[in-house]
């Protein structure tokens, strides 16, 4: 917490000094004080409560409990420093009442007032202060952390699209030979797929139902690619109104369908199941082996729901089966 005061600190302060002035002037004319004691006395308690104020926020408060966390030697010179001003106030206070020396409190009073006045002129604007700033501290961390979060969140979205050019530009240009319509229609959907990623680059999450629109072009580069190796479908039990998940999710975990399963005999089956609250992903899990992954697309997809949901993403890895659920996110209370 920056404890330096600012423009608005300085002038939360006037105004506190201002009404404190009318406060205590009211109070001294119905005591019917005397002319110096308006003089003296008020501004006095002014400059020491500020300058107790000043105390704390540039030398007690950073050296002693920032810093290093010194509760004891903050403690002695939070008190050494209210004592002072108490002292200052309750001797310029004697003075300007015109009263004698054998009137003079003694040793153990003077100390005990003191603690009472100087606690009263500096603990309250003290603490106005630091609660302004408290709050002014937590608001910079949380614009901080949302910052944060969207700058992960667009370094998770621009490790997709390079792996995602890297799978798809051997198969175009083997279809260009051996299949040009094939080769147009696939150009056509890889098309389709860029203008989406190049339209949703920046954005953390995005509709259901383009995310589906989606994962149909993407399917089809899939079964382009490997024949009838996969095969897809989607199973659609809602309506998908207000329905969100992060943006490039399903092509992360299409993605890990190939990548962990290679077709041997046995087609790979691979249902996409959407709920109310939940996408789900499952697929027949091959017997033959596949090289290993670094699984950089689904550690990211977790990541993400870590930064925008309190739900995680659910992982079933039965011995035949594998099941992968994403929790569905609603930015509204529509039902």
């Amino acid at each position: 917490m920056n404890t330096k005061l600012n423009k608005s600190d300085y002038i939360i302060l006037g105004i506190f000094y201002l009404i404190s002035i009318t406060l205590n002037f009211f109070d001294y004319y119905d005591q019917d004080e005397t002319l110096i004691e308006y003089l003296i006395d008020i501004p006095m308690f002014v400059i020491t409560s500020f300058l107790g104020v000043i105390t704390f926020l540039y030398f007690i408060i950073p050296n002693f409990l920032i810093k290093k966390k010194r509760y004891l030697l903050f403690t002695f010179w939070g008190i050494i420093t209210i004592l002072a001003i108490g002292v200052i106030e309750r001797v310029t206070g004697f003075f300007t009442n015109g009263d004698t020396w054998n009137k003079f409190p003694s040793a153990y009073n003077l100390i005990l007032y003191s603690i009472f006045n100087g606690s009263d002129s500096v603990g309250l604007p003290l603490g106005i202060i630091i609660t302004k700033k408290f709050y002014e501290s937590q608001i910079q961390i949380t614009k901080i952390e949302q910052q944060q979060k969207e700058n992960e969140l667009k370094l998770l979205r621009s490790q997709i699209n390079p792996h995602f050019l890297f799978n798809n530009l051997n198969t175009l240009d083997s279809l260009i030979d051996s299949d040009s319509e094939k080769a147009k229609e696939y150009i056509n959907r890889l098309s389709l797929i860029y203008r989406y990623l190049i339209q949703t680059k920046d954005a953390e999450v995005m509709e259901l139902s383009k995310e589906i629109q989606f994962a149909d072009n993407y399917i089809f580069l899939i079964e382009t690619r490997f024949g009838n190796d996969y095969q897809f479908s989607i199973n659609n039990e809602v309506d998908l109104n207000n329905k969100f998940i992060p943006t490039g999710a399903l092509q992360a975990l299409l993605e890990n369908v190939v990548k962990h399963n290679k077709a041997n005999k046995k087609q790979i089956k691979t249902t996409i199941t959407i709920k109310e609250d939940w996408l789900s992903v499952s697929n027949i899990k091959s017997n033959s082996p596949v090289s290993e992954s670094l699984g950089t697309g689904l550690q990211n997809l977790q990541i993400r729901y870590e930064l925008l949901s309190d739900k995680k993403v659910d992982v079933k890895n039965a011995d035949n089966r594998y099941l992968i659920s994403i929790p569905i996110i609603k930015l509204s209370n529509e039902n």
